[in-house]
């Protein structure tokens, strides 16, 4: 597993792309690309690209994990 390239959820920007949420999770961006294809996954949808909302995406890591870091 890659080290994140982000140290606390202020560092985000208000959208994260597939590579930016890779990087979060310390994981390739494809499969971030995969996670963000999941129906429980905070997907914004502009046009072809896809995007995820900060908040939303802090709130599916606490859901995930049962916490709220």
């Amino acid at each position: 597993m890659k080290e994140s390239d982000y140290k606390s959820y202020e560092e985000l920007p208000l959208f994260l792309n597939a590579k930016m949420v890779g990087q979060v999770l310390g994981a390739a961006p494809s499969s971030a690309y995969e996670l963000m294809h999941e129906s429980n996954f905070p997907v914004l949808k502009i046009g072809n690209r896809m995007v995820v909302p900060k908040e939303k995406f802090i709130e599916w890591v606490e859901r995930s994990t049962g916490g709220d870091s």
